[in-house]
């Protein structure tokens, strides 16, 4: 079994230190339950967003201030947060578990899974060998690159919107290529789309296939627009939704659905007991940070009724 890192067992071990993990922490923190929180990316994914204009208490702040005021009041309790990569989960006889981390062990009564999303790709030709070199996930970290220069958005949610909303700020023009109908921003973002000159939207089009040399020349679509297939572009920002991380839940027989999310009750608990989910890898239809910090809070709740209810000893008794 190897060392156990730390000689607590603790009450609650939250994977992944969003701002959901992190939240979930802090409400932890003052059930006094004995918290660790750990995660290879501190902030989770808002950090890499610009402006966030939806959160209550906060008109306007960036998507890493958010985290870090999220990350400073979770602080203020008596929590573990370790940054490190969770490789494996084992249950035990005694119904603890033991979570591998880089090359140490911790061992805790509940499991929180706040792991989050990554971003889904095209998956066409040129997409993994342009990327960095104008293939990007993320506007707020690579669109200042792209001063003056013609790029592509591709999607058609809330998310694509405002990633091309940032880009205009950057960019001569931005393309919104969407395989549907029409796109689907929250109205506010419609409207400031709509209003944008910058900004055209190209409907009923796919990209199937990235061209250039030492970097993004063009792309192909699947039918022509204006005359042609070939689209000559600077810059292609990728913006189609995310995959959940989900197999360590999985590998614990936690039920999943067919997009590979943990399927949570409306008390942020599996299947399996001991074991809560909360945020974006969870089936919840409406994934934003604010839904996601909500269901870590009723998760840490839910997590110290369960310790406060059973017996739960360590691995090696």
């Amino acid at each position: 079994m190897g060392n156990i890192a730390s000689k607590k067992l603790y009450d609650i071990m939250i994977i992944g230190s969003g701002v959901t993990g992190l939240a979930a922490g802090m409400y932890a923190g003052r059930f006094n339950l004995k918290t660790i929180v750990i995660g290879n990316l501190r902030g989770g994914v808002i950090t890499t967003t610009n402006i966030v204009e939806n959160y209550p208490g906060f008109k306007r702040l960036s998507g890493m201030e958010l985290a870090k005021e999220i990350e400073d009041h979770a602080r203020e309790y008596k929590i573990d947060i370790i940054d490190a990569k969770v490789k494996k989960i084992e249950k035990c006889k005694t119904k603890s578990f033991l979570v591998y981390a880089d090359n140490k062990i911790y061992e805790g009564k509940t499991i929180l899974f706040a792991t989050g999303t990554i971003y889904r790709g095209l998956n066409v030709p040129g997409e993994a060998e342009f990327a960095n070199r104008g293939v990007h996930y993320c506007v707020s970290c690579d669109g200042p690159f792209y001063k003056g220069k013609k790029c592509i958005v591709v999607g058609g949610g809330d998310s694509a919107v405002k990633e091309a909303l940032l880009l205009s700020e950057y960019a001569s023009k931005v393309y919104i290529v969407y395989r549907g109908e029409k796109v689907r921003p929250e109205p506010i973002n419609y409207e400031r789309m709509i209003r944008n000159k910058k900004i055209e939207v190209i409907n009923n089009t796919n990209i199937v296939e990235i061209k250039g040399d030492k970097f993004v020349k063009s792309v192909i679509f699947d039918k022509p627009y204006k005359g042609n297939k070939e689209f000559k572009i600077d810059g292609v920002f990728i913006e189609i939704g995310h995959i959940p991380l989900s197999d360590l839940a999985k590998s614990l027989s936690v039920k999943l659905n067919e997009k590979g999310e943990i399927i949570i009750d409306k008390e942020s608990k599996t299947n399996v007991p001991g074991i809560f989910a909360a945020g974006d890898v969870t089936n919840s239809t409406w994934k934003q940070a604010i839904t996601g910090v909500a269901e870590g809070c009723i998760a840490a709740y839910h997590a110290y009724v369960y310790v406060s209810q059973n017996t739960i000893k360590p691995c090696g008794d």
